[in-house]
């Protein structure tokens, strides 16, 4: 392609003569991402990362608490990166990281995972069939009762618990038979919800939902997502990585919708700083930005430490500056607040703690959500 059709003689926003890369006038770029195929490349990567001088500007500011959010709403914008371009570049990048470095091995959970000290103990002591029984009615009743307690598509992985307690009682009894002057061991009997030494079945029919409250389309996709969730869970117990992948990926969706929220609340503690809700999702932003590059330091440094496992010194190195990290991450949040909002630090304590909370019970509740949704994703 000719470089008269990626570089014109005159604006097409304004019209006006050029004189080089950008119209002096309104600022437009001079060559056209539709002429181009390579400047179309380039403006998308340049939308996401702009990996120039401000990139570096930016975290330098933003590792100071509330610096980057002052200079920013005093006007002071074009020598940083944009806050919701900075969000998503880091939130993106973390997330992505933290996949790589959160490894759940593979199998099940319950067949890798060792009984409880006291079940083993129980087991180990009993010197007849009745005694086994007895020790594995003990353990077995408190999975029962909660498992009538969870929704019928949760309970399969109690049901592998139950199992399992049945199949080490089925072990200690064969063990017993082989003892001199030991009662002749009978197999305990099994539990409705297992059989001895076999894994369980999932349910064969799930209930609809049916919330009283919801339109009938809402109890209709809430119950396709719970009969998804019940034919994934075999899988997720062979291959638990899975979820790991699904709720990681999930996390900076569920942040676009935390994050307004954030501002929302500063906007209410702070109505009378006379800040628009648009300057409060700022700071919103910016915070939620260092509390990724943050995490994504906590991941990077817990990744170096798998690589370095026998050496000690290291390794007690980077656990204390993994602890430092957490312990800074509130205190630079407490900072930032008192900085860009100007009150006392009593004052500012007072909303830091009560903010937190609020904020604190809406991630735990969107976390448990997110964690739900991710069973239907994987």
């Amino acid at each position: 392609m000719h470089s008269t059709a990626s570089h014109l003689d005159a604006c097409e926003n304004c019209a006006t003569s050029l004189q080089g890369d950008f119209c002096h006038h309104c600022g437009q770029s001079a060559h056209s991402p539709v002429r181009s195929f390579g400047h179309a490349i380039e403006e998308v990567f340049e939308s996401f990362w702009h990996l120039d001088g401000r990139i570096f500007r930016t975290l330098q500011q933003l590792l100071r608490p509330g610096r980057l959010a002052m200079d920013y709403l005093a006007g002071h914008r074009t020598r940083y990166i944009p806050p919701i371009r900075l969000f998503v570049i880091v939130a993106v990048l973390t997330f992505f990281v933290a996949r790589l470095v959160v490894h759940v091995d593979a199998g099940t959970f319950i067949d890798q995972t060792p009984a409880p000290p006291e079940v083993a103990t129980a087991f180990k002591d009993a010197r007849t069939s009745e005694e086994v029984e007895k020790a594995r009615l003990a353990h077995i009743k408190p999975l029962e009762t909660a498992r009538r307690t969870l929704p019928e598509p949760m309970r399969f992985t109690m049901d592998r618990a139950i199992a399992k307690i049945d199949k080490q009682a089925a072990q200690r009894n064969k063990e017993l038979a082989g003892l001199p002057g030991s009662t002749a061991a009978t197999t305990p009997t099994a539990t409705p919800a297992a059989s001895p030494g076999t894994a369980p079945a999932a349910p064969k029919a799930y209930t609809p939902v049916d919330i009283d409250f919801l339109p009938g389309f809402a109890n209709r996709w809430l119950t396709g997502q719970a009969e998804i969730i019940r034919l994934n869970l075999p899988r997720i117990n062979e291959r638990p990585q899975l979820l790991v992948n699904a709720f990681f990926a999930s996390v900076p969706s569920a942040l676009f919708v935390l994050v307004p929220l954030f501002a929302l609340l500063l906007k209410i503690f702070y109505f009378r700083s006379g800040r628009l809700y648009l300057e409060h999702l700022v700071v919103a932003l910016y915070s939620h930005a260092f509390l990724c590059v943050a995490l994504l330091g906590i991941l990077l440094l817990t990744l170096l430490a798998g690589q370095v496992p026998d050496v000690p010194v290291v390794g007690s190195l980077i656990g204390i500056a993994v602890t430092l990290l957490l312990v800074w991450m509130p205190l630079y949040l407490l900072i930032m607040q008192r900085r860009v909002y100007g009150q006392s630090w009593l004052v500012t304590s007072i909303k830091f703690m009560a903010l937190g909370w609020l904020y604190f019970t809406l991630v735990t509740a969107a976390t448990a959500i997110l964690a739900i949704a991710s069973l239907a994703r994987v």
